[in-house]
């Protein structure tokens, strides 16, 4: 399965925004640069009281659809 390294840097406020539904996706920036866009309700699975942040591996099916994240380190 495909993968990328991304960092996540979001407060917990902005995690309650996607969590509400009032924003349905996030963008950040993988490792080596490259724009990624994944579903905000994958940040249900590493969300904390602090917020989501570090660096994270997505995983993806082969048809590109998310199917886990996974805090690294």
């Amino acid at each position: 399965m495909p993968s990328i390294d991304v960092v996540i840097e979001l407060s917990y406020e902005a995690c309650l925004a996607h969590y509400e539904g009032r924003v349905g996706q996030v963008h950040t920036r993988s490792l080596d640069g490259r724009r990624v866009v994944f579903p905000a309700e994958a940040l249900r699975r590493v969300v904390t009281r602090d917020g989501v942040h570090g660096t994270f591996r997505l995983t993806f099916s082969d048809t590109g659809r998310l199917s886990a994240i996974r805090r690294l380190g």
